[in-house]
């Protein structure tokens, strides 16, 4: 019996092994597109690149891995009685449930490593990167700025230099800067530095014109707009997109602890609070389905007759029944953040397939003869 667990296993663990590296590649490799275009802009190396898309690898994993879990498990035993190994392994006395313990031990293994992402790897990697990449995007734009290209510091400021020299000084400056609703300014500079400071990066500018547009009101209550001009010899500007009333950067649902979720600080809104929520129950659930998904896998594979060609339409059955699963629970997922109330339909979708596959297993026990021979 051992030797049998032991053959199983190796393929299970293999193949699982591999699956699961090719399909977190394929994920990383078409999400990290979207952020080719933020290192290009900012002239940054290829090493922070990789550094930056390799911080979303563990929450890649945390999702895949139950699912991998039941694509290996299904098509494992699905060619184990393709070539009749089942078969034989019955006719040695092997019940159900003992053809299932070697998938079953490699789905608590793999439950276990989903509990150590989701708990503790993937919010402390998805809170690094979102500070890198909220640093690129607002620190570091201003020391990155390149020449004849016009640089978006936010949605806000855009910055444009003519020529930029080895010691850093710029020339031919344009800046438009938004971040006053309401007020827009232009300025023109004929050269500037760029320094940083810890509230950000500034650049200081030297013989320049400020254009400011702003709206007035007039005595007869009628509104008007104002161009401002002002010419300056030196003038220094704030590159940080963010203003510092607006506090520190908001942590969202991936990049929060666990007890940070059930037990937020004050200030945070119902909103908000109903999204921690969620996020919550689905890292203590979402490693339970690797468990579920392998019970549902055995389900399909160990049950119905014997059928010398007939493993493709195991592979069908249990591939339509695994998306709709995933659909079912994305859906639910998007309606428990919005409605607390229906958290508990996350369990229920973590744990009811795993019983109803467990039944199934069992050689569905209580249900009349009829009824049993029809299901099978």
């Amino acid at each position: 019996m051992k030797r049998i667990d032991l053959y199983i296993m190796r393929q299970l663990g293999l193949s699982l092994l591999a699956v699961t590296v090719g399909l977190a590649a394929l994920v990383w490799l078409t999400q990290s597109l979207r952020f080719i275009e933020l290192v290009l802009d900012r002239g940054l190396s290829i090493w922070v690149f990789l550094e930056l898309t390799g911080l979303l690898l563990p929450s890649f994993f945390g999702v895949i891995l139950p699912i991998t879990t039941f694509v290996v498990t299904l098509f494992t035993y699905v060619r184990l009685a393709s070539d009749r190994e089942l078969v034989v392994m019955r006719a040695a006395g092997l019940s159900q449930w003992q053809l299932s313990r070697p998938a079953l031990l490699v789905a608590m293994g793999a439950m276990g490593v989903c509990f150590l992402l989701n708990l503790w790897i993937t919010p402390a990697s998805h809170q690094a990167f979102r500070e890198w990449q909220f640093e690129i995007r607002n620190q570091m734009a201003g020391l990155l700025l390149q020449e004849g290209v016009f640089s978006s510091v936010g949605e806000e400021l855009t910055v444009y230099a003519r020529d930029r020299d080895a010691s850093g000084t710029l020339s031919g400056i344009l800046v438009h800067d938004s971040r006053e609703r309401g007020a827009p300014v232009t300025i023109l500079a004929e050269s500037g530095r760029i320094i940083s400071t810890p509230q950000g990066p500034r650049v200081t500018l030297f013989n320049g014109q400020r254009q400011q547009v702003e709206r007035v009101v007039q005595p007869d209550g009628t509104s008007t707009l104002r161009l401002t001009v002002l010419t300056f010899q030196e003038n220094s500007l704030d590159l940080a997109r963010a203003n510092r009333s607006e506090g520190q950067r908001f942590r969202n649902a991936q990049e929060r602890t666990l007890g940070e979720l059930l037990y937020p600080e004050e200030g945070v809104s119902v909103r908000d609070r109903g999204r921690f929520l969620a996020e919550a129950h689905q890292r203590l659930t979402g490693p339970l389905t690797a468990v579920t998904f392998a019970l549902l896998a055995l389900a399909v594979a160990l049950s119905g007759q014997f059928r010398r060609f007939g493993g493709g339409i195991n592979l069908f059955i249990g591939s339509l029944l695994m998306v709709a699963l995933l659909a079912v629970g994305l859906s639910i997922g998007n309606l428990a953040a919005r409605q607390t109330a229906l958290i508990p339909l996350i369990w229920l979708h973590a744990l009811l397939p795993g019983f109803a596959s467990a039944w199934v297993i069992s050689g569905l026990p209580g249900l009349p003869d009829q009824l049993r021979g029809f299901a099978r």
